[in-house]
């Protein structure tokens, strides 16, 4: 029986590797210190639509949407390829208090959530979605202070870490720009030991 469990392990792992076999955004990286890092991203070209709910809720509505569009939901009916991470990012949020100074996400009901289009794709080419909440635009050349973690990105985890991470950007005297987004890069059949998850800020350069 452990033997075959075992195997199950491996064979899950394997399929969730595979499954991730897919583009991820380029970077420059500025500074890396344990698991912190400053990275220098470029222009980009997203697709990101607006929803309520709680962080898991968001994820999945938005989910849901942007995977139809890149699945041939558009004027083209044509498919795109997934990329990682997706990211969420609160619209508006309660700002609490801690001791180094740090902002913590305390109340947050809606989200931006977002898939990074490939690099063969640009603003002109995208196809035009058929769902209007979803929106393409071109991002802008940006620096982010980004902490790594491993496991279930749950909502008390998603804090601690943001709380670490703004804690890490005022230790290093860099002033951090809008909300922390969460950047998730694996489906959600992948084993928790093997999940990939960032808390990213912009920073001023």
């Amino acid at each position: 029986m452990k033997r075959l469990i075992a195997a199950g392990l491996i064979v899950a792992a394997t399929l969730a590797s595979a499954a991730m076999a897919v583009e991820t955004s380029a970077f420059k990286q500025v500074l890396r210190d344990g698991d912190f890092e400053l990275r220098d991203y470029p222009a980009l070209v997203v697709a990101e639509v607006t929803v309520t709910g709680d962080q898991k809720e968001a994820a999945s509505k938005g989910f849901r949407l942007l995977a139809g569009y890149i699945f041939g939901g558009n004027k083209k009916r044509q498919s795109i390829a997934m990329t990682a991470p997706v990211a969420q990012r609160p619209v508006s949020e309660k700002i609490a208090m801690t001791a180094p100074v740090a902002q913590t996400q305390t109340a947050v009901d809606t989200w931006v959530i977002r898939f990074t289009m490939p690099s063969t794709w640009s603003l002109q080419t995208l196809p035009i979605p058929n769902d209007s909440s979803v929106k393409l635009r071109d991002t802008a050349p940006a620096r982010f202070a980004v902490l790594q973690f491993s496991g279930v990105a749950a909502p008390d985890s998603v804090v601690t870490k943001s709380s670490e991470l703004l804690a890490w950007v005022k230790s290093h005297e860099l002033d951090a720009i809008g909300p922390v987004t969460l950047a998730q890069y694996n489906p959600p059949w992948t084993l928790w030991f093997m999940r990939r998850n960032e808390v990213m800020v912009e920073v001023k350069r």
